[in-house]
């Protein structure tokens, strides 16, 4: 990409990745046909695809409509293997998540440790922690994790710190449970909430109520397997892209429009970006935002960021927001809360001019230097995007190798900048 070119124009949000994945593995407990409209075409729904394929599902996906919102039908009626292949789960942490939902359809589940990004400890206790409360009885062999229950029984489980992959592996356990399961703590992220609304259309009961997710709780009446029943869903649009097209104009200036937004979910993202001198309207009768940061001398930065759980400043954006900071007069300081090792794309960064220093779990950037354009490398997802927008600010030249993690998020991420004016393309 050639970069210092302010971005202008309008995008389409794709569906939600962090939503499709968990409602895909929830399809293994509806021995039915599923159809989820709005699924991004992006590396990680194949993978999750190909898991449920692996266990007998039927699967077929259509990613050929003009925004890219694609539609993939499942049908589970002919499941019956329970050990997942090891060359999707390493490829993909989220597929942890279909431990619950194997249990709750077949009692049985043979997984290895998941893979994906590098970005510090995430280790699976709470999940295992979870199932067992559940009644599952799990031992672990090498690289192998067994699970295996005959019935699942409902249980009070508290979690120690909000974790929404353990929160949505319990829900997809206890959806077909026997009695009722309460989970303290539970994460209240959208994507929780979505997986409970899809449960609950395919004949679930789960109770998320506004004082009860207040709280902190999900409460869950098991049904019989037998109750359950196919469905037709659309899934949400992805918060973590919009974000990241945000922080995007925020850092190389324009005026940019956002259609298919996920309204109230950005609250966070939008009280920073205001924060930082930009200008923000939303239409909520048109489902979009604009963002307009082409008065360069009123982005400034703000003092200090922490990233934690949602509704807070989500730690998926705070690569990007690195980004946008080096762009920005002053200094900033990021502090990181959720993973341990969040702060790869530093030393890119700094290869290309930009002046970060490290202190601990914090980042303080100093702003308004300009920045080069190099080759960098994309070591994990949301670092990769952040990459791509800080070639999209840099004098010269900026590629942006391994450029296959970003995939795993953004079904387009050069066709979108390229329809927002930047000089960007794929290179082999």
């Amino acid at each position: 990409m050639e970069g210092q070119r302010p971005l202008s124009g309008r995008i389409w949000i794709q569906g939600s990745k962090n939503a499709a994945l968990p409602i895909l593995a929830a399809c293994m407990l509806i021995p039915g046909k599923c159809v989820l409209r709005g699924c991004p075409d992006i590396t990680d729904i194949e993978c999750m695809c190909s898991l449920l394929k692996s266990t007998g599902a039927s699967v077929a996906a259509d990613f050929g409509m003009e925004t890219g919102a694609g539609m993939v039908e499942v049908d589970t009626r002919s499941v019956r293997e329970h050990r997942l292949p090891e060359k999707y789960v390493s490829a993909m942490r989220s597929s942890i998540i279909m431990m619950g939902a194997m249990l709750g359809r077949l009692g049985e589940v043979c997984v290895n440790y998941p893979g994906g990004c590098v970005i510090g400890e995430r280790p699976i206790d709470l999940h295992l922690y979870g199932l067992e409360k559940l009644g599952a009885q799990i031992w672990i062999e090498g690289n192998h994790i067994h699970a295996y229950a005959d019935e699942l029984k409902g249980a009070v489980i508290e979690f120690p710190f909000s974790s929404v992959g353990a929160t949505q592996n319990v829900i997809l356990a206890a959806v077909t449970a026997r009695g009722t399961t309460v989970i303290k703590n539970a994460a209240r992220e959208p994507e929780v909430i979505e997986l409970c609304k899809f449960l609950n259309a395919a004949g679930g009961r789960i109770d998320y109520s506004g004082t009860l997710l207040k709280a902190g709780r999900i409460v869950i009446q098991g049904v019989e397997l037998s109750k359950l029943h196919g469905v037709v869903y659309d899934v949400i649009s992805d918060r973590i892209v919009a974000g990241t097209y945000l922080f995007a104009a925020l850092a190389a200036g324009g005026k940019v429009t956002l259609e298919n937004i996920p309204i109230g979910q950005l609250d966070s993202i939008c009280d920073t970006i205001r924060g930082m001198g930009a200008e923000m309207t939303i239409d909520t009768e048109r489902n979009e935002m604009t963002i307009n940061a082409d008065d360069r001398d009123r982005i400034v930065n703000i003092p200090y960021i922490e990233t934690n759980v949602y509704p807070d400043f989500p730690t998926d954006l705070q690569s990007p927001l690195l980004v946008a900071a080096c762009m920005a007069k002053g200094k900033l300081a990021v502090r990181e809360k959720i993973f341990s090792s969040r702060f790869r794309i530093v030393e890119e960064l700094q290869r290309m001019g930009a002046e970060i220093t490290v202190e601990g779990n914090t980042a303080i950037v100093t702003g308004g230097r300009e920045m080069e354009g190099r080759t960098v490398i994309a070591r994990e997802l949301r670092g990769g995007a952040a990459l791509v927008i800080a070639g999209l600010c840099a004098s010269g030249i900026t590629t942006v190798a391994d450029s296959g993690y970003i995939r795993r998020g953004y079904q387009d991420i050069v066709g979108d900048f390229a329809q927002l004016g930047a000089r960007i393309s794929y290179v082999g």
